[in-house]
């Protein structure tokens, strides 16, 4: 199963941490709990669109980006999930057979 607020915390932890903040400066200027913060981060927890707004804010980058890069990372987890609920088709066993007739053997 694709848990949306796992993979919605990935991408702000990934945000964050690419602009070399740490979660109290991200707390400070979002004016959201640092503990709050880190359980959005970590999956444990939803997030509300009015929260999400102001860590966007606080991360200087557009809800709309970190919602695309999240629809990305959402698909690409369904698409292994379907994948892997493939049924594996039996294919038989070639083993190798001895040629039959004559052999004939030539010396170079």
């Amino acid at each position: 199963m694709v848990l949306f607020r796992r993979l919605l915390g990935d991408v702000l932890r990934g945000r964050r941490m690419q602009r070399g903040l740490t979660l109290r400066e991200v707390s400070a200027e979002a004016r959201v709990s640092l503990g709050y913060i880190s359980e959005i981060e970590r999956g444990q927890k939803e997030a509300s669109s009015e929260l999400l707004a102001s860590l966007c804010g606080a991360l200087e980058v557009p809800l709309s980006d970190v919602l695309r890069e999240v629809s990305d990372a959402v698909a690409e987890q369904e698409a292994l999930l379907s994948l892997e609920s493939l049924p594996v088709e039996a294919t038989p066993l070639q083993v190798p057979t001895r040629p039959t007739g004559d052999v004939v053997a030539s010396a170079a």
